[in-house]
Parts: C-alpha cells; structure tokens; sequence
C-alpha cells in the first residue's frame, strides 16, 4: 500500500461513510480533457464564479491569470468550490500557455467572431484549453497569436458578447455533456483520483492539524 493509500485509510475514519460515497460518485465525473483558463479578469466576483462554474460541470482544474489586476478569486462567491477544484495561478499568460501545451492542451481562444468555430461543431477529441478574457476588452492579443483554434458561441440578438461567467456556463455544460456521451477516454485515472480524494478527504476533516500530527506519530 502507497503513503497516500494509509494516510487516506486514516484520515477517512474522521469523515462520514455519505461523504466518502460522495467523493466517489464525484470523483467517477471529473475530467482533466477540457480546462479552463481566465486572464486578467477585473471583477472579483466573475473569477469566483468561473471556479465554481467549472466545479459544477466536473471539470476539476482551472487557471487563473493575474498579470494586470492581483488576485481575483473571492471564496465567499466562490461557494466552497475552491475546496474542490485544483486552482493554477499564474503572474503572466505566456507561463500559462506553456504549462498547458506542455500537458498536451489544444489552447481554444474564446471570442466572439463569425469566422470562429461554433460551439455545436467544436471537435471535443483532443485535450481542450479554453481561454477567457476580460469582461472589456476579451483575450489579450498574445493569446489570440498563440491558440490552435478560436470558439464561439451563435448569438442571434443585438448583443455581441455575455457576462464571463455565463460563456463558461453555456461552453462547459454543451461541452461536457457532448464529451460524457462520447467514447473519448475523459475520466481522471485512477492516482488522479486517489490524489484528489485525499486532498478532498484532508479539506474535509477538522482539526488537520492535530489529526495529521497523530498519524505521524504512529508511524
């Protein structure tokens, strides 16, 4: 049995056997195919929102880009969710593209252009990158140089563009749904998931502290 085998052994007679049912059934739904990537989002309560956006449709990491404006992620908006899902920030955009093509991520710039590819003919197969940018001025020119494909999502009224949070909402939950319904092999593997339910396990115990300290001293 691996470390994180015992210590997850451990740390799960602290929890309730429905949050350990919980984590399983969750854990069964996550994916590492699509990520999420915001850059320089100015308000506070739309990075919060992308999180817990992406932890509602069980996508389990996202990117934060804070080159202009600092920190952006408020945990009271963010609902817990940060509990969740894995969070990368990053001081400068180009490090975050690296990071994900160095993963094997197709980096998709979100924008709203005619000539992108709409949402219902995205190509879900390979590994997805989506990027989104400010609520004023969309994704900065170095990642529009850099991505691989450009998305979009049909609009029909007079309004060209949505709220952040709502384009994330609308892409993941068509995306996702599209890619649950596939044969593409979406799921976390199985160290992915023992990792993440450990981590899950430890937000979940009170007291981590004392608790981790008792187990150390059993070894």
């Amino acid at each position: 049995m691996t470390e994180e085998k015992r210590l997850l052994t451990y740390l799960e007679d602290f929890i309730t056997e429905e949050r350990k049912a919980r984590f399983g059934e969750i854990l069964a739904q996550r994916t590492q195919h699509f990520t999420v990537a915001i850059e320089d989002i100015f308000q506070m309560h739309n990075a919060s929102a992308v999180i817990r956006t992406c932890e509602v449709f069980g996508v389990q990491t996202a990117h934060v880009i804070e080159e202009k404006y600092g920190k952006r992620l408020d945990a009271k908006i963010a609902m817990g969710a940060e509990k969740w899902v894995t969070t990368h920030r990053y001081g400068e955009v180009q490090h975050c593209i690296d990071q994900l093509r160095g993963q094997g991520y197709r980096i998709v710039a979100t924008v709203p252009s005619p000539t992108a590819i709409p949402l219902q003919d995205f190509d879900i197969t390979p590994k997805s990158a989506f990027f989104f940018g400010t609520e004023r001025d969309g994704l900065s020119p170095q990642v529009i140089s850099q991505a691989d494909d450009y998305l979009t999502i049909p609009m029909v009224g007079f309004t060209e563009s949505l709220n952040i949070s709502v384009s994330v909402a609308i892409i993941l939950q068509y995306l996702t749904t599209k890619l649950r319904a596939s044969e593409i092999d979406w799921r976390l593997s199985e160290e992915e998931q023992l990792l993440l339910r450990l981590q899950w396990t430890k937000n979940s115990v009170r007291s981590l502290t004392d608790v981790l300290a008792r187990y150390y001293s059993l070894k």
